[in-house]
């Protein structure tokens, strides 16, 4: 592998071998409720799909992350990793990766926007043949700073619908010059890991970090995409009363049909005791909505980046800052409100301080995905041209068979009569 100017995790450290072994104990924890990737692991070491390719990642370096990790390492691939959020990464976690002969993991917590973007170019420097995404961040830099590294590029997954939104929009400019795969929007991820893995995390990591109840409280949803669904409807079943803000007409409508109150966010703002932000974009919480809050409310973002709370407003409306306690920031009002802000603003189920992202069975699934989407990568990104593709849905069935095979689940086949008549234009009344 390549030496570059910012130094791998192990150089940040001081107790490294005691960092080692405690994220190697978290990693083999979560494996053992990872049955996709032990199915994976097996063929993977046997097969050797990703000999001769060297990846890039910037993910959320945590333990079920790290498994897949591994997974591409032990099936032939030189992987350099770092993060792709400052707050997300555990450092123990990162050494475990770094300790791998043909693993260099770049990712510290904690660090600031500079060193973030150091740590970035550090793995490419390792010159990859593929690179994996969480919100895009490597793609960019790539097209933007590295293009002599496009044409031995071939291809790319993305994971989050951020970065898959950010890759359409590149795609349509022209500007996306190798095949990226939208992991995102295939069905293993986003019927699973967006909503369940999103509902569940995010107020699991509220309710720790803040030792506060959901029962009775009006949670205001901003955003009703996948994401969304999931936190309106843990929280409803958590016995919260749920409101939803949305611009869609149709996602409204359906928000509403599902028997939540929808209402524009100046209004929700009145009536909300805590506010979670799911959309992509920015801008969702802004003066106007603050000004209207009552004293207390909590703050907090599950959408990518720390854009959707606007907290340029709030500190310019704040006459104090202090943290209230560990995770949970006040800013409080010339009136004596104080607004509570979890986690910066940032991620709340992977950077406030007990954060333990999505439960480790659900990102089984979605690291399945990407698994099998570097091995297509591996073995075919020729045939594909430069752009956003779909997950080939014979790839996406074949992760959700190895979980249904491992949950002892059976199901039906369809039948040749049944694949036939479905596949005919032919037959009428």
């Amino acid at each position: 592998m390549s030496e570059t100017a910012y130094s791998p995790v192990s150089h940040h450290l001081t107790d490294i071998e005691s960092a080692r072994e405690e994220g190697r104990r978290k990693m083999d924890w979560a494996l053992q409720h990872m049955p996709i990737l032990n199915a994976l692991r097996e063929e993977f070491e046997t097969a050797q799909p990703l000999a001769g390719e060297t990846i890039a990642m910037a993910m959320h370096v945590e333990a079920k992350t790290a498994n897949l990790v591994e997974l591409l390492a032990d099936g032939g691939a030189e992987v350099a990793i770092t993060g792709c959020n400052p707050l997300s990464t555990h450092d123990d976690v990162s050494a475990a990766l770094d300790a791998h002969e043909s693993i260099t993991s770049y990712a510290v917590r904690g660090v600031d926007d500079e060193a973030y973007y150091d740590a970035m170019h550090a793995c490419l420097a390792h010159e990859p043949t593929i690179t994996v995404d969480d919100g895009m961040d490597m793609v960019k830099l790539v097209h933007e700073e590295y293009p002599g590294l496009i044409d031995s590029v071939v291809g790319g997954a993305e994971e989050t619908t951020t970065g898959v939104d950010r890759l359409r929009a590149m795609d349509a400019d022209g500007e996306l010059k190798y095949p990226v795969f939208a992991v995102n929007d295939t069905p293993m991820k986003r019927l699973f890991d967006n909503v369940h893995g999103t509902g569940e995390s995010s107020l699991a990591t509220i309710a720790m970090t803040t030792n506060l109840s959901w029962a009775g409280k009006n949670v205001v949803v901003g955003g009703y995409g996948q994401c969304g669904k999931g936190v309106a409807k843990k929280a409803s079943g958590q016995n919260a009363n749920v409101v939803v803000c949305e611009v869609d007409p149709r996602k409204a409508l359906e928000a509403h049909m599902e028997g939540y109150e929808v209402l524009p966010m100046v209004e929700a703002a009145k009536k909300g005791d805590v506010f979670i932000t799911t959309t992509g974009n920015r801008d969702v919480i802004t003066r106007e909505h603050f000004e209207e809050m009552q004293d207390g409310v909590l703050l907090a973002n599950a959408g990518h980046f720390d854009v959707e709370v606007n907290l340029d407003d709030l500190a310019d409306l704040a006459v104090d800052r202090y943290e209230v306690r560990d995770g949970v920031e006040g800013y409080e009002m010339e009136d004596g409100r104080v607004l509570n802000v979890i986690a910066e603003g940032r991620l709340v189920n992977l950077a406030a301080p007990l954060a333990l992202g999505h439960p480790v069975e659900v990102m089984d699934q979605s690291f399945g995905v990407q698994a099998v989407v570097v091995r297509e990568l591996a073995e075919n990104g020729e045939s594909y041209e430069p752009g956003v593709h779909d997950v080939p849905d014979d790839l996406d069935r074949e992760v959700a068979e190895i979980k249904l095979a491992a949950e002892g689940v059976e199901h039906d086949t369809l039948t040749d009569e049944q694949r036939e008549y479905m596949n005919s234009w032919e037959h009428g009344t």
